[in-house]
């Protein structure tokens, strides 16, 4: 190449440049995600899926459906350290309570799929004292039942109490354990403790069992605030 026509060609892709560059930043401008909350949240995605509905970790629970003052005070528990997990303690370690609002009411907005229920791993036994401590309690023992609080479709009471379906034995057996032995507790009086303290290793089985394996609920709503003559305080539980 000429040192004429060399010059020229230097000068062509000097004057391209900005044209390209300013190619490049359109594109990207473009690429840019909307600043939605759905967009927000997609660091959640890879945990709880893309909806809230869940994964096939256990450990992962459903977030979707869920009463909107239950999802903000787990918020609030882990980014205050209450609830003990490092990756939700450093998501949430800096983010301000009006924001822990906005997605524990996105959440609670979504209506994706329920996972179908498990299939009990259990004696017919054990299921059988599930059902019965879920719907009933065991009175003789000051146990009351999950339904008298989550109400009798399990699917929660606004404005912080949650639904229990669509979740795995495994989650809820960890949940159990959590506040019979004091690593997971909500403000006082810590109602779910308290009951938990009640349990014993085999109940607990029998309850996650339980749970864990009923069907999608045909209506998805929390009961009316109020609406349950709930059997017990619970700090958590505004009234």
């Amino acid at each position: 190449m000429t040192l004429h026509f060399r010059a020229i060609f230097v000068f062509l892709v000097v004057i391209a440049l900005p044209f390209g560059v300013a190619r490049a930043q359109t594109a990207t401008a473009d690429a840019v995600a909307p600043d939605t909350m759905a967009a927000r949240v997609l660091a959640c995605a890879s945990c709880h899926g893309a909806q809230g509905e869940g994964t096939n970790d256990a450990y992962f629970p459903r977030l979707a459906g869920k009463p909107a003052g239950y999802l903000y005070n787990q918020l609030v528990a882990f980014r205050d350290g209450r609830r003990k997990y490092p990756p939700m303690n450093y998501l949430l370690e800096f983010l301000p309570d009006a924001y822990l609002k906005e997605i524990a009411e996105y959440f609670a907005s979504l209506r994706p799929p329920f996972p179908a229920p498990a299939i009990p791993s259990v004696s017919k036994e054990i299921l059988a004292r599930g059902e019965s401590l879920v719907k009933n309690g065991d009175p003789r023992h000051g146990i009351p039942a999950c339904a008298g609080c989550h109400n009798p479709g399990f699917t929660g009471m606004e404005p912080a109490i949650p639904g229990l379906l669509g979740l795995r034995a495994a989650y809820i057996s960890a949940q159990l354990g959590g506040w019979r032995y004091g690593t997971r507790t909500a403000a006082a009086p810590d109602c779910m403790q308290i009951v938990a303290g009640l349990l014993t290793e085999d109940d607990v089985k029998a309850v996650a069992a339980y749970l864990s394996s009923l069907p999608a609920p045909a209506d998805p709503s929390f009961a009316p605030r109020g609406s349950l003559p709930m059997p017990l305080s619970c700090g958590s539980e505004p009234h």
